[in-house]
Parts: structure tokens; sequence; C-alpha cells
């Protein structure tokens, strides 16, 4: 039965921050897809309002459920979305050189946004039950690296370097949080700069090597791998202070930007609504965050402490990652911006998340 207590809890900043972000998304992807006269683009809004409103809806009903009966789930949870990974090898759609995407009638849905999610939780159940004062140590770390590794090749096999390295950053960023000793944060550290060169050398894709090679040298192919960013540049340095205005961005409108709607759609922002255009935008992320944190921070039982930061932290790496990217100083890896970019498996994934973190605010002040 549902808590009458939990209304008066209500986490109405939270709620509030998410409208925002949500509302100045829509405005931002209505002009990419309107102001560059591309046959089918339109189309593209009306989707992304039906997976918002889906996304609320999702977000409201996770209220219903106790997020404690989610770390009993957390297993289930992981092996159905490891299973639907398989399923994207076997069944998945092509395209653009990767397969993805799995079809469910009319839409299709992208699993592996969903696997960051179910990361979160499964991470989240194990840690909080071996947290120690003095760290986690090798044997504490056997149980997370191996769910971690299954998730991880099959992402990468799609190939999907941008979301399994996402995920990479998300388990080490909640296995700091619960703290390891320091002999194991040493040992990874090192075990990570040795397996670099392996990773250039036999696991990267020739592509993969080429927008790496663009990051740090953008001019060196301006017609091919460097085109995306360098059009990104202009787009951002060209709306200045105050930016052009609403519809009136000529890198979007002449379709000089490639990808508006999705990985590059905070360079729609910048030319359009300038510096003070972002930093609104920003200025939302940064309360979010920190609303996150704080929830995070409160929560009395270690499970939903756990699930609150990992969850934020995965909206700040999205951010981290796809701002560093649009501004040329990080290599060009799709990872899109949450609640802002187009995408239905994104836009489900965030939201879940969101809920789960309004449910863990609305109990944490609660007894039982």
């Amino acid at each position: 039965m549902f808590d009458r207590r939990l209304l008066e809890c209500f986490d109405w900043g939270l709620f509030l921050l998410t409208l925002s972000i949500c509302g100045l998304g829509l405005g931002v992807l209505y002009s990419a897809v309107n102001a560059a006269e591309v046959q089918g683009m339109a189309v593209i809004f009306k989707k992304q309002m039906i997976w918002m409103g889906a996304g609320f809806f999702i977000m409201f009903s996770s209220f219903l459920v106790h997020y404690k009966f989610i770390d009993k789930a957390s297993l289930l949870i992981y092996f159905i979305c490891v299973a639907l990974l398989a399923a994207v090898l076997i069944f998945g759609r092509n395209a653009g050189g990767s397969t993805r995407w799995l079809a469910l009638g009319p839409f299709t849905v992208q699993p592996s946004e969903l696997m960051k999610l179910s990361m979160i939780i499964v991470l989240a159940s194990v840690y909080s039950t071996c947290v120690t004062e003095e760290g986690l140590g090798f044997h504490g770390l056997l149980k997370p690296v191996g769910l971690l590794v299954l998730p991880f090749l099959f992402i990468l096999k799609q190939p999907d370097l941008g979301t399994a390295m996402l995920i990479l950053f998300i388990a080490a960023s909640m296995t700091l949080f619960v703290h390891v000793q320091k002999k194991v944060f040493f040992s990874c550290a090192a075990l990570a700069a040795g397996a670099a060169p392996l990773l250039w050398f036999f696991v990267l894709k020739e592509y993969q090597k080429a927008r790496i090679l663009t990051f740090l040298n953008p001019d060196r192919d301006p017609l091919g791998a460097g085109y995306h960013i360098i059009q990104s540049k202009i787009a951002i340095g060209s709306g200045m202070m105050y930016g052009k205005g609403f519809l009136k961005g000529t890198q979007n409108a002449l379709s000089f930007l490639p990808e508006q709607h999705t990985d590059f759609i905070l360079s729609v922002l910048a030319e359009e609504w300038g510096f003070v255009g972002c930093c609104v935008l920003l200025i939302l992320y940064f309360l979010f965050l920190l609303w996150g944190f704080n929830i995070a921070y409160g929560c009395r039982d270690m499970f939903g402490s756990i699930l609150a930061f990992g969850i934020t932290i995965m909206i700040f790496w999205q951010i981290f990652i796809n701002i560093g990217m649009v501004m040329g100083l990080m290599p060009v890896v799709g990872v899109p911006l949450p609640l802002i970019s187009y995408g239905g498996s994104s836009v489900i994934t965030n939201m879940v998340g969101i809920g789960l973190l309004m449910n863990i605010s609305m109990r944490r002040f609660l007894s039982g």
C-alpha cells in the first residue's frame, strides 16, 4: 500500500530541476531538427516528446516500490540486461557500422544504456554488504570485477567504446566512493597504465584510433575524422556571449554541424544562445549533481547511499564526456548529453535513475 507520508517528503527541488533541464533540452532539440531542412528530421522532436512523457510516467511509477526491493532483485535485473546485450550481438540492428539496437515492434531499444543503470544497482548491492573502515582489498573486488567484465566485453564488441568506458568510469567511481585500500588503488592504477598499449594495438579499431589521433590534432584530417570537431568548435565560437538567436544558428541551419540532434546538440545551444545559454544549462546540471550527492550523503542505509551516488555519478560522467567531446577536449566517443540529446533509451535510463534518486530522497527520513 502507498505510504501517504511520502507525499509530504516529495522532492520538489529535484523534480523542478529535472523539469527545467528537460524543457531546455526540448527547446534546443526543436531548433536542432527544424532549423536544418533535412527530410525526416521533424519527426524526431515528436518522438522525443513521447519518450519524455514515458520517462516521467516511469519516474513517478518508481515511487510505488521501495528502493530496498530493488536490492533483492539486483542480480535478476543484471542478468536480464546481460541477456539483452547478448541478444544484440545475434539479432541486433546495424546502423553506422555498429550493432547496438534491438527492434521491439515499432520501437528500438539500446540495451547498453539500460546496462549502465543495471551495473549501478548490482554494484550498490554488492558493496553495501562488504564495506569496511579499512577499505576493500583484492578479495573484496573479485565479485565486482567479475560482474563488470561480461557487460564491458559485450558492449566493446558492438562496438561502442564510449559506453564501455563510461560503465568502467562509473564502476571505478563507485569503488572509490566505498573506499579501497591504498595498495589496491596503486596496483589498479599501474595495471590500467600497463594495459593502455595492449588496448591500443589489440582492441581499438582503426576508426577509434583515428578519433583519438584527431583529438590530438583535428587538422590532420579536416574533411574526414576531424570534420565533426572542427564544425563543432566553429559553432561554439560563433555563438560568442549571447548567441545568434533561436533557429538562427548558421552551422545548424546549413547542416554543417553533424549529429546536431544527438552527440553535438550542445554546439547548437552554444551557437544560438551563446556563453550565457551554456552557463544556464551548466548551472542547472551543477545544482542537479549537488542535489544527488546530498541525497547520497543523507541516506541512512548503505545500499541507498551507494545507489544514489552511482546514479548521480552516471549523470556527471555523461555531462563531463559530452561537453569535453564537443569542445575538442576529449575524443569523439558518442556519449549523449543527459536529457538534452535525442534518444529514447538514454532518456528512459536517465529518468529511471532520477526516479530512483527521488525514491531514496522521499524514503530516507522514514523508518522501515
